[in-house]
């Protein structure tokens, strides 16, 4: 019989899953101080490449935390995609963004994703505690008390504050909160395979290649992304009839715990053979190509679900435990990355006493909507094609790249500022170039001067050195009533102001080349709150910084001393 333990440790947060989902999500709370612990059911990295594509948002994430470098030097370029019909091309789509756009599409491959960010994590004091996995939960209005079952056998009665669902699909978390996950399966199945192939196709640009019949239906795809390696790729494509579960009778998800109806994800099985995988290319390749050094492969199930809310009291699901849908245009990880980062600053705020429980409601509000979108259209794409988005190449692109996500609508979000087509509460907050101050002989980009802030930025522009010097310290003022986190200060002189800066009181930076004026919009004088997740909190008039500043801590439910 196993033995039981109760432990009454400090730990503030149990993530539940070690995916890039449950890993940003204690990236984001250690780096703020918070306790975690972060456990996973399996014992060791899965080697697959299942999530590939790294979006350029997920990027600027990534660059705040100071992790963009590192993976900069793992991954290579996703530069586009060829498109073939019945051996003919028949499109070639560029990933190209604007120029201010800091960072560009990328491949890297899950384990190597997943590999960077638990070094990361590792190195601010949390390790992954494998083999480990959460039997149930229950929570009542102070905490949640979690059972765990460790790789030794032993049980563990831990207390936590709150507890974050990041283990995908199959999700224990959701399924102990009651939660629906509303939607269907595709019929097709899938396989897939990281080989190496000798054609000698563009750099960086993956394949899709169809065959399609005189009704004009498909009835065999190849689709290749590139991974870093030698002519690497990763390959998807129907599943033969000798390897499809349906006829294996080996009872499908076996691999990852499935039996709960939901079928997404890798499968049990027999496992695909290069031979398998040669006998599509051979079929389907635009060249003639042979490949090679097969690292893995498997057969995997597509489904269309999300939750119907995404917590509940102390208990929240993020990733694929909150939604699931199509590969196209590899959204999923990158949502669930972005959804992790969401939720840990707040959680943050309030576990820090910084900010009221209540802050955690928005989380549901901001997130869900997103993943309701990315679900459509991700379905949408997956069945009409591309081509059915009504939308502008340029703007569909940006979206692909997670650039468009706002939550102008969303609780946090106050009064619009300015014209409406510039950046409001609620939208990315954009990175610029050409930013100079008197200690660097290079310009900086925006995001040089948050690297590293964990907390709110204020971000203060004018064309007069005296106004910006009023409006930082009525900023202080309210900074100062704030308990702990405090929002950083920073100054930006317009590029035609000619007198001399604030001497040093706050950080000051010069929009030397006017690209913060030209993306931002500010119509005279005006101040940007920029959120720990990078969106923009508020847009305000400069000289209304302290009203704006206090009720946007009042929306968050910051505790504020007597001004």
């Amino acid at each position: 019989m196993a033995d039981t333990r109760t432990t009454d440790v400090p730990t503030d947060v149990l993530i539940v899953g070690a995916g890039p989902v449950g890993l940003s999500a204690a990236a984001e709370l250690r780096g703020r101080g918070v306790g975690c612990r972060l456990i996973d059911r399996l014992p060791a990295r899965l080697p697959y490449a299942k999530a590939v594509g790294v979006q350029p948002r997920t990027l600027e994430i990534w660059d705040r935390m100071g992790l963009a470098r590192a993976v900069l030097e793992a991954a290579v370029p996703l530069r586009g995609q060829l498109m073939y019909v019945n051996g003919r091309e028949r499109g070639r789509i560029d990933l190209e963004l604007p120029p201010e756009v800091p960072y560009c599409f990328a491949a890297l491959p899950q384990y190597e994703t997943e590999r960077l960010l638990e070094e990361y994590v590792a190195g601010l004091g949390t390790v992954i505690e494998r083999g480990t996995e959460l039997s149930s939960f229950a929570q009542d209005a102070d905490s949640v008390t979690a059972r765990l079952r460790t790789a030794s056998g032993a049980e563990e009665e831990l207390r936590v504050r709150y507890l974050i669902g990041c283990d995908g699909a199959h999700s224990t978390v959701r399924k102990g909160l009651g939660l629906t996950f509303e939607g269907g399966a595709f019929p097709e199945e899938y396989m897939l395979g990281d080989v190496e192939t000798d054609w000698d196709l563009p750099y960086g640009y993956g394949v899709r290649s169809l065959h399609v019949t005189e009704d004009g239906s498909t009835d065999d795809v190849l689709v290749c992304i590139p991974l870093p390696g030698n002519n690497r790729y990763r390959m998807s494509m129907t599943v033969p009839p000798e390897l499809s579960t349906a006829n294996a009778g080996n009872g499908a998800n076996a691999a990852n715990g499935g039996g709960d109806g939901v079928a997404h994800g890798l499968e049990g099985g027999r496992v695909p053979e290069l031979s398998h995988i040669q006998a599509v290319v051979d079929r389907l390749a635009p060249v003639p190509a042979r490949v090679s050094e097969l690292r893995w492969s498997s057969v995997f199930r597509i489904s269309h679900r999300i939750v119907d809310r995404y917590g509940e009291g102390r208990v929240f699901v993020a990733g694929d435990a909150a939604h699931i849908h199509p590969p196209t245009g590899a959204q999923g990880m990158n949502t669930g990355i972005q959804d992790a980062c969401n939720l840990a600053w707040k959680i943050a705020l309030v576990v820090r006493g910084e900010a009221g429980p209540e802050l955690l409601g928005s989380y549901d509000a901001e997130r869900r909507p997103v993943g309701e979108e990315v679900v459509g259209r991700t379905v949408r794409h997956a069945t009409q094609g591309m081509a059915a988005d009504p939308d502008d190449p340029a703007t569909l692109m940006a979206r692909e790249a997670q650039l468009l996500v706002s939550y102008r609508d969303g609780p946090l979000a106050g009064h619009p500022y300015g014209p409406e087509d510039a950046p409001q509460a609620g939208d990315r907050a954009p990175d610029c170039a050409g930013l100079t101050t008197a200690l660097a002989t290079y310009p900086l980009r925006l995001l040089d001067v948050l690297r590293g802030r964990t907390g709110h930025v204020l971000l203060l522009y004018a064309d007069k050195a005296a106004e910006l010097a009023r409006a930082a310290e009525a900023g202080a003022v309210v900074a100062a009533a704030v308990g702990g986190d405090r929002p950083s200060i920073v100054a930006l002189l317009a590029r035609e102001a000619e007198e001399p800066g604030g001497h040093g009181v706050v950080p000051e930076y010069r929009d030397a080349d006017g690209e913060f004026a030209r993306l931002y919009r500010p119509e005279g004088p005006t101040g940007f709150l920029v959120r720990p997740d990078g969106q923009l909190g508020a847009r305000f008039p400069l000289a209304g910084t302290a009203a704006a500043l206090t009720g946007y801590l009042a929306a968050l439910s910051v505790p504020t001393a007597p001004l």
